[in-house]
């Protein structure tokens, strides 16, 4: 079935016409809303390698009101800068976590799909998939990620000592197209490797058959739907962070959804996830830990989340949608003890 394709929004009408100022017209603008600074030149430092328009945001906690966007009285250029630090050190441990889910994902499909199907080129056959016009254009990915690769300069071959033998690496779309004519396209363990993380959830989507994409997400200790929701988040959290963007109490648009089956790894507690929280960061936090719980079980993810959070104020926890004695959850006490 082919979806129908997306209108584009309408763009706006005014003029923007808002002059460029330097970092010192900037940072005054700070002091003039009511911001203390005790050093102007660290500041200055800070604001000219941070930047004013991604650093502002995290003023907006300590604002008095949106309308005038004057601070509120004793908040200070360190106040701002200490959750700007916070909020890189949460994108760190989080893009952590997204890294080894999406391995897991990519390897979870490519095993199952080939190894089903008896076919390490699955992928080519349209029949695995639902969406004609959505297959396609992954095929038309790989063929294109193939023909730049070869349009490109050989990569150096690397090589390094094991014991006795000399082994040659490359890489192994560089290794495949250059040792094999056919079939043309290469086989989906060097297939998934190429694709981002929204093209890798689009492929599973795509999946024709329930039953396979039943067996990739059990693959995970998750449901069909399950994967195919967190997945959906998982593609804006990681660009978020990719780009260095404010995450800790940003609004994703698109929330994962809470699993109803108890062979989930998830929150045991009635209270610990309340609807406003459900649109907020936490509940993609309990779905990374939930599924690093089946593909890294001896992780420390969860015990590193606990060592940032305790030392937080509230406000960054409410921002987050946490609560206060979020770690009390028999889901964290768990993989805290």
């Amino acid at each position: 079935m082919n979806r129908p394709e997306r209108v584009p929004r309408p763009r706006g009408v005014r003029h923007y016409d808002k002059p460029a100022l330097e970092p010192t017209a900037l940072l005054d603008r700070f002091v003039a809303r009511g911001m203390s600074i005790a050093d102007r030149d660290r500041a200055l430092r800070y604001l000219r390698h941070i930047g004013y328009y991604r650093l502002s945001p995290y003023a907006i906690p300590f604002q008095r009101s949106h309308s005038d966007q004057l601070m509120r009285e004793g908040t200070s250029f360190d106040d701002v800068l200490d959750l700007y630090v916070f909020d890189r050190a949460l994108r760190l441990l989080v893009i952590d976590a997204l890294e080894r889910v999406e391995v897991a994902v990519r390897a979870a499909l490519t095993d199952h799909m080939a190894t089903t199907y008896e076919d390490p080129h699955w992928y080519a056959d349209a029949s695995h998939f639902s969406d004609a016009r959505q297959h396609h254009g992954l095929v038309r990915i790989v063929r294109a990620t193939s023909e730049s690769r070869l349009l490109a300069v050989a990569e150096p071959a690397r090589t390094e000592n094991a014991g006795s033998a000399t082994i040659t690496h490359r890489s192994a779309l560089e290794h495949y197209l250059t040792t094999y004519g056919r079939p043309e396209l290469p086989p989906s363990w060097v297939m998934v490797e190429g694709l981002t993380i929204g093209q890798l959830a689009s492929a599973y989507r795509n999946l024709m058959r329930r039953s396979d994409r039943t067996a990739v997400a059990a693959s995970l200790g998750v449901t069909g739907p399950v994967l195919e929701s967190w997945m959906q988040t998982y593609v804006r959290v990681r660009n978020v962070c990719a780009h260095h963007g404010r995450l800790w109490n940003l609004g994703l648009g698109v929330y994962p959804m809470i699993p109803t089956s108890r062979s989930i790894a998830w929150l045991r507690a009635s209270d610990s996830l309340p609807e406003r929280s459900q649109k907020r960061l936490y509940p993609v936090l309990v779905s990374l830990q939930s599924i690093l719980s089946t593909v890294s079980p001896g992780s420390g993810w969860a015990v590193r989340l606990h060592e940032l959070m305790e030392t937080r104020p509230l406000m960054n926890l409410a921002g987050m949608g946490m609560p206060s004695d979020w770690s009390r959850d028999e889901f964290w006490r768990r993989r805290l003890e």
